[in-house]
């Protein structure tokens, strides 16, 4: 498929605002498309598999270089449009169309770019810079001006077409008439909507039944969701729980077979920095196994905090400096493969499986059938040092990348923030007078920026006496969205932390609630989007 009649096909899916819509047509471009791996994976802004780590390591400033290169103008003048436009792709048609010279033919095809941007992937030494930035200058120079907008916008991982995960595996069940939860178990365990698309093109669901997990590419982490003790039993949806303790430490996916392999939460490998982890997992297990576990640094004294585990995880150079500085600890709580994959099969004989698999670097886990069995754990995992418990259901599979109510994390209380309110809106219905929302924002150096918008917790009482002292801080309005001079702090509730373009800082509160006003702190007091990058990193790290 030639990549100019990619770039239109996703200007369509672009220009749709509904989902079905979305899928159809994306369903279309993987029916049409004779590079239909590739395809499945440009759309989503993806160059390469999921479960590859191989990173373009391109940034904006390098693409501002190669569009001014190819289009005979000035990277400065790029990049002030990009500040005015607010989107590099649009700026890279233009400087197409309208720089010093056109950009050229309309022959190059998908499968050509990704290649080249493979061979950029892979540059690197002395002068790998200056050569990337001519690679690119290249391919903009291949392509249309229609065609440059998406290049750009694929080159820094924002196709900005609404197109996700789901949206593609819907799309390649329509394309080519095949059982969409044999689609979904496809992505799950091969970690690769690329590999599927082609599978489910050229064999359809015999072929996707066929999939499995391979030795040495990571799939995605499953994921917990927060509960409290007085819910925890009904959200679990079982009579017992396996419960296992919650480590301060960094999620890690342990593959062994020829070579052992460790990957990160977000599937980066760090085998190389952590020798001593691979030390550890060999002596104890020579079966060909994938196994999920987390790392834990560990002084004379007992467990380390994060902190000190990113220092190891981070430590590119100088790797046995840092070995004999600070120590690891590895448990590992769940199995994946055992000379196949074993996710389908219950969490109860899946331990049964880890039992004979690990002895020295199995985590600790009991069966229990009641709270209070829950709160002994997690008494046992405190006064150890650790953070709590995680708390799963026994019959529940394996689900790679899915945060569903099958593992359930209890810490000892509530984690909140204290947030600088600097907007909201009104709201609708009988709440159409007062303020329905209220926009959050962590501290920076220089002001604030925006994490999300908080209504849950607030009663109508509140709402008044809210709306009320609020209406003093207005500064500026625009139809029903309000700004409001950063005088007040709110303690919020969340369940977790996530990465967003939405909001300035880059982060977004999953589910957040209105704890409190915290009238003894003023905004500069309030936390700073530092903190949350933090906890973002160790949430990353923990994985649960």
């Amino acid at each position: 498929m030639r990549f100019d009649e990619f770039a239109k096909r996703a200007a369509r899916v672009e220009s749709l605002s509904g989902d079905h819509e979305k899928t159809e047509e994306v369903a279309g471009l993987l029916r049409e498309a004779d590079a239909t791996p590739v395809v499945a994976r440009f759309v989503q802004g993806r160059v390469f598999p999921a479960w590859d780590d191989t990173k373009l390591d391109v940034g904006p400033s390098l693409v501002y270089d190669a569009v001014a290169l190819a289009g005979g103008t000035d990277a400065d003048e790029v990049e002030r449009r990009v500040a005015e436009r607010g989107d590099v792709g649009e700026v890279a048609a233009e400087v197409g169309t309208g720089g010093q010279q056109t950009f050229g033919s309309t022959e190059q095809t998908v499968e050509g770019v990704q290649e080249a941007l493979r061979g950029i992937a892979e540059g690197s030494g002395e002068g790998s810079e200056e050569k990337k930035k001519r690679e690119l200058a290249n391919l903009f120079m291949d392509a249309s001006s229609a065609s440059a907008k998406y290049l750009a916008r694929l080159v820094l991982g924002e196709m900005r077409l609404g197109v996700g995960e789901g949206t593609v595996r819907d799309a390649v069940a329509e394309a080519f008439g095949v059982d969409v939860t044999l689609v979904e178990r496809g992505i799950m365990v091969t970690n690769d909507t690329g590999e599927v698309a082609e599978v489910a093109r050229d064999g359809g669901d015999e072929a996707l039944a066929d999939l499995e997990m391979r030795l040495g590419r990571p799939v995605k982490p499953m994921l917990a969701q927060s509960s409290t003790t007085e819910n925890l039993f009904a959200d679990l949806g079982a009579d017992e729980a396996v419960v296992g303790w919650k480590y301060d430490g960094a999620r890690l996916q342990i593959h062994v077979g020829d070579e052992t392999r460790l990957f990160s939460r977000s599937l980066e490998d760090l085998t190389d920095s952590l020798p001593d982890v691979v030390e550890k997992v060999e002596e104890d297990t020579e079966e060909d196994v994938i196994l999920d576990a987390e790392v834990v640094a560990v002084g004379d004294d007992g467990p380390l905090p994060f902190q000190d585990v990113l220092r190891r995880i981070r430590r590119k150079y100088r790797v046995e400096e840092m070995r004999d500085e600070v120590g690891l600890e590895v448990h590992v709580f769940d199995v994946l493969y055992d000379d196949g994959a074993v996710i389908d099969e219950p969490l109860s004989e899946r331990r049964d499986r880890l039992s004979r698999l690990v002895d020295g670097i199995r985590g600790r886990s009991a069966v229990v059938s009641d709270i209070d069995g829950v709160l002994e754990e997690r008494r046992a995992a405190l006064d150890a040092g650790h953070e709590g418990v995680m708390v799963k259901n026994p019959g529940s599979a394996y689900t790679p990348g899915s945060r569903g109510g099958d593992w359930l994390k209890l810490k000892p209380e509530p984690e909140t923030l204290d947030l600088a309110v600097t907007g909201g809106e009104w709201g609708e219905g009988r709440r159409a007078s007062f303020v329905g929302s209220y926009l959050l924002s962590a501290r920076t150096d220089d002001g604030y920026a925006t994490v999300g918008k908080v209504a849950t917790g607030i009663t109508d009482e509140r709402l008044e006496s809210l709306t009320s002292r609020f209406k003093e801080l207005i500064i500026a309005e625009d139809g029903k969205e309000i700004e409001f001079a950063p005088e007040v702090v709110f303690e919020v509730g969340y369940e977790e932390i996530q990465r967003s373009p939405v909001y300035s800082s880059g982060y977004a509160l999953r589910f957040p609630r209105f704890v409190g006003v915290r009238d003894d702190k003023a905004p500069e007091d309030s936390d700073s989007v530092e903190k949350i990058e933090r906890l973002y990193a160790q949430d990353e790290g923990d994985g649960r």
